[in-house]
């Protein structure tokens, strides 16, 4: 039951007909000749017996003993072995997953932009979905704008559509770097075809940076999630949630056969994925003037994919972060923050001295909608991720990200309080820094700092250039299992430096405590 509440809490409703709970066909099998592929990455092979994902029932595998012996010792932030011990695949098993013309590509993506224009039209009737030749002309002869869409239509809708584009390749057996045009090429036809507003600057980079990295993460935890080996309830929930997170994935695996299929082996490349709960108590402060200002409730979701300190060959988001702060909120500030980063290249390195890094590029994004400010940032640098064991029962981790940002939304000055539809934020560009640094003393306390600084300067809008910081100081006392009370200030920091308006300084902090509940591994190796 665990399991299935921590679904339905990430997940949201979704229609689900296609779906046949019940549903159990042959076992698909590779032919004799694909039995006989290796998998060159799948380097560290475990006898395991694995519970499945929503506790429903058990599966065992008779997998090759790791030739390695797994000496490595467990800890509560990381999972920290230099080898994967869950007998996790490297890839995408090529037999079950063949590569799909691109022309069936290009029309899911077409066809995804076709639904979403029918809805808007038939269901909603909003004005801008009134199109046909003249609209069509219009956008092609007369260029490009800046639009006025409201802060999370451009930083948080337009990137999930262009998850949706990435993902309709990625589920058809292109890999990262290859399903990356498609995200490019559905937001161009929305662009110029799917409205009669002119196309926008930050319509295109959004649905297509943005996406491409919204739409890996759900690819790869979807694969997580999906397990076609399992029939009834467990598989429906399973296939439920994946089309929760990329309805073309979904879409492609009702087409493709794979939604139905039984197999007696996992099909698709999987990391160890954690996951942290997080609910409690929010007080946001008048200014810095302690215990003053209004409470809400905040639930936070943090996803901890992948293991950066794993020595292996690496591929784009073998190791990515994400984590969303949810809040009461006042009008459409519900969704409070997400944050999150991902790897694209780089190598591990391990020394017999305790220090284990994980050093090369990124991809940052960054969304801030509450009434602090509006900031929403697209960042790619370099960043080095490391651990180094203090004690033998104590652990530093750090993360440091530098990134160029060359997309930013950011609010006009301070104080947030609109909740029109409006457009209330600035376009800009600049750089960031990100510090997250955690000592775990034992298996019952961890001291977290988290710091970010943002330069932006702006594009269009209001000219000139803002300073913004925000650190967050946590502490967290393990009560028992994976069960922590924690206590967590946030302070804001901002100084905007503008043409038409003067300068202003701002600082507002807010107190958080909260209980949090731990899962180390969707897939756990039975002891």
């Amino acid at each position: 039951m665990k399991k299935t509440f921590l679904y339905i809490l990430i997940i949201s409703l979704w229609c689900s007909g296609l779906l046949q709970a019940q549903y159990r066909a042959k076992l698909d099998a590779p032919s004799k000749s694909n039995l006989m592929i290796r998998e060159q990455d799948q380097l560290y092979n475990v006898d395991s017996i694995f519970y499945s994902y929503l506790g429903l029932n058990t599966t065992k595998h008779s997998l090759e003993d790791n030739p390695q012996k797994n000496t490595a010792y467990k800890d509560s932030v990381y999972k920290d072995t230099v080898h994967n011990k869950y007998g996790d695949l490297r890839n995408d098993k090529v037999e079950f997953n063949k590569q799909y013309p691109l022309w069936t590509v290009a029309l899911k993506v077409t066809g995804a932009n076709v639904f979403t224009f029918l809805v808007d039209r038939y269901f909603f009737n909003y004005d801008f979905s009134r199109v046909g030749f003249n609209s069509w002309n219009h956008n092609i002869q007369t260029g490009w704008e800046w639009d006025q869409d409201r802060f999370g239509m451009n930083f948080i809708v337009h990137p999930y559509s262009g998850s949706a584009f990435f993902n309709a390749a990625r589920s058809s057996g292109y890999n990262f770097w290859e399903s990356a045009p498609f995200a490019a090429l559905g937001s161009l036809e929305w662009e110029y075809f799917g409205e009669n507003t002119l196309p926008s600057y930050n319509d295109i980079i959004n649905t297509t940076v943005d996406g491409i990295f919204i739409g890996e993460a759900f690819y790869r935890i979807g694969s997580d999630i999906l397990d076609d080996r399992t029939t009834g309830f467990d598989r429906f929930f399973r296939e439920f949630s994946v089309a929760i997170l990329s309805p073309t994935r979904a879409f492609s695996r009702f087409t493709q056969g794979k939604m139905f299929r039984v197999t007696e082996e996992e099909v698709y490349q999987t990391e160890p994925l954690n996951v942290t709960l997080s609910g409690g108590v929010h007080k946001v402060n008048d200014g810095s003037n302690f215990a003053t200002g209004f409470t809400d409730y905040m639930l936070n979701i943090m996803l901890d994919y992948g293991n950066p300190f794993e020595v292996r060959s690496r591929k784009p988001f073998d190791y990515f972060k994400v984590r969303l702060d949810f809040t009461e909120g006042i009008g459409r500030k519900i969704l409070d923050n997400v944050t999150g980063y991902g790897f694209l290249f780089g190598s591990n390195s391990h020394s017999s001295g305790g220090l284990d890094m994980l050093v090369g590029g990124f991809q940052g994004f960054n969304y801030f909608d509450n009434m602090t400010f509006e900031l929403a940032t697209i960042g790619f640098g370099p960043g080095i991720i490391t651990k180094l064991r203090v004690s033998p029962n104590s652990n530093l981790f750090t993360n440091l990200l530098v990134g160029v940002i060359p997309l930013a939304g950011n609010s006009t000055r301070f104080a947030i309080t609109d909740t029109s539809q409006a457009r209330d934020y600035n376009f800009g560009g600049g750089a960031d820094v990100k510090l997250e640094s955690t000592l775990q003393v034992g298996s019952w306390v961890n001291f977290t700092f988290i710091g970010y600084y943002f330069w932006i300067h702006t594009y269009e809008g209001y000219a000139g250039d803002h300073y913004i910081g925000l650190i967050k100081p946590r502490i967290e006392f393990r009560l028992f299992n994976n069960l922590s009370v924690g206590f967590e200030h946030l302070a804001y920091y901002s100084d905007r430096y503008t043409r038409d308006f003067g300068n202003f300084h701002q600082v507002r902090t807010e107190q958080r405590v909260f209980l949090s509940l731990y899962f180390e591994s969707f897939k756990k190796q039975k002891i």
